[in-house]
């Protein structure tokens, strides 16, 4: 089905879909404060939680293409701005004198800069193209073998954002040695996260063409991340 078609069919999967999409990301940026222990790595408490958004955004572009996850791509960028600000804003607000965990919310939900904009880069970035290399890739595939399209937009995505995340956040804090260790650690958990996921990615796509009746190919598409029509 062209996109201009699925633009004018209502569908509350598609919605369903977004909206956890979106909330995966706010969750995934508010635990990623805690640094888990998993063997010799240390991990961000997201590390498990935020490849799940890439399951969700390649269904959203195998389904319904990329003119459509572009605009929840961007709804999920403006949701981060937003819970980014209003963590701040709240941060600012005076406590209470008998309330004594101001140092506690500071050390959850305060904003960091470097961690916010590492984050928030990595994310757009990240999230444009993977939906790119997974469009691109089923136009190329004939539509056909979903696992080379799920996990090779994942390896481009997930790079790209680990990338980001990392050096934005914390180059000039932690050693270079320790840079690279992170990002490889990060990327490499996330991607074999991608392929251990990807029978529950086939069933959900299968699933979703089925009842919706649809399977967008971006034939002509304007790959810009800023055109929204």
């Amino acid at each position: 089905m062209p996109n201009e078609q699925l633009e004018n069919k209502n569908s509350d999967l598609f919605l369903y879909i977004a909206i956890c999409f979106v909330a995966i990301l706010l969750i995934s940026d508010t635990v990623a404060v805690k640094i888990i222990q998993v063997g010799t790595l240390s991990l961000t408490g997201a590390t498990f939680i935020f490849p799940i958004s890439y399951i969700f955004g390649d269904i959203l572009t195998e389904v319904y293409g990329y003119k459509a996850s572009r605009k929840i791509i961007w709804a999920g960028f403006l949701a981060l701005i937003l819970m980014s600000f209003f963590y701040w804003f709240v941060q600012i607000l005076p406590a209470a004198p008998f309330w004594n965990n101001q140092h506690a919310y500071e050390m959850i939900l305060g904003a960091v800069p470097r961690i916010v904009l590492g984050s928030i880069a990595g994310y757009f970035f990240g999230e444009f193209s993977n939906s790119y290399v997974m469009s691109k890739m089923k136009i190329l595939t004939s539509g056909k073998h979903l696992w080379t399209r799920t996990v090779g937009s994942t390896v481009v995505g997930e790079a790209v954002d680990s990338i980001l995340f990392v050096i934005i956040s914390f180059l000039g804090i932690i050693p270079l040695g320790g840079i690279v260790a992170m990002i490889l650690s990060i990327y490499i958990i996330k991607v074999i996260y991608e392929v251990l996921i990807t029978p529950i990615t086939y069933l959900v796509v299968r699933k979703l063409k089925f009842i919706e009746g649809v399977d967008v190919y971006d034939r002509g598409v304007d790959y810009n991340p800023f055109k929204f029509k």
